[in-house]
């Protein structure tokens, strides 16, 4: 079995593109009331690991869906489609999508690293050490969590503004700050 840090070096171009025709498959069957069944053993070895991934929907160049998790518990081929299918009519965040939609519907993969923790004695600490643009997080506390994917670097390059806005994802407020926080970071090969 590949590694998943190993991911990026095994995801070829044919592998990328597959992806994302299924995820466009899967999107299409949930259209037509189905779910889009898949043999595992047809793919390859890279799409058979253990992966984690988020799909992402945007329509008109705005939000229209996102579902993923940050753990792998099944074959990336496998989460992949899930996940296209759940943004696409799972989000509580929008209605389900419909097909006038699906027609102009860009979709996003996101393949996660697995998650490392960061180790900081403060909030300032833990600022300077996060890579603006490359890294995901994910941000514990209290029974709270939230995440970003990295494209999220794109509207909130700063690091500070990008740590505060994350607090309020994972319902927390702002200036939110305690000795038992919790920080991952992670990386994500994109393929849109």
């Amino acid at each position: 079995m590949v590694p998943m840090s190993c991911i990026k070096h095994y995801l070829d171009e044919y592998d990328k593109a597959l992806l994302k025709t299924l995820a466009r498959e899967s999107i299409q069957q949930g259209l037509l009331g189905k779910k889009l069944a898949i043999d595992v053993t047809r793919y390859s070895s890279a799409l058979q690991v253990q992966g984690a991934s988020f799909v992402t929907l945007q329509h008109n160049g705005q939000l229209r869906g996102c579902i993923g998790t940050l753990e792998p518990y099944q074959f990336l081929v496998e989460d992949v489609v899930e996940h296209a299918f759940a943004a696409a009519f799972r989000d509580p965040r929008f209605p389900p999508l419909t097909i006038e939609e699906f027609s102009v519907l860009e979709i996003s993969i996101s393949v996660l690293s697995r998650p490392e923790p960061i180790t900081f004695s403060d909030e300032s600490d833990l600022i300077q050490q996060l890579q603006s643009g490359i890294d995901g997080l994910i941000l514990t506390d209290q029974g709270q969590r939230g995440t970003f994917l990295p494209s999220v670097w794109e509207s909130i390059p700063d690091p500070g503004s990008f740590l505060k806005q994350l607090k309020l994802k994972a319902g927390l407020p702002m200036d939110y700050w305690s000795d038992t926080l919790s920080v991952s970071r992670y990386t994500t090969e994109t393929i849109a």
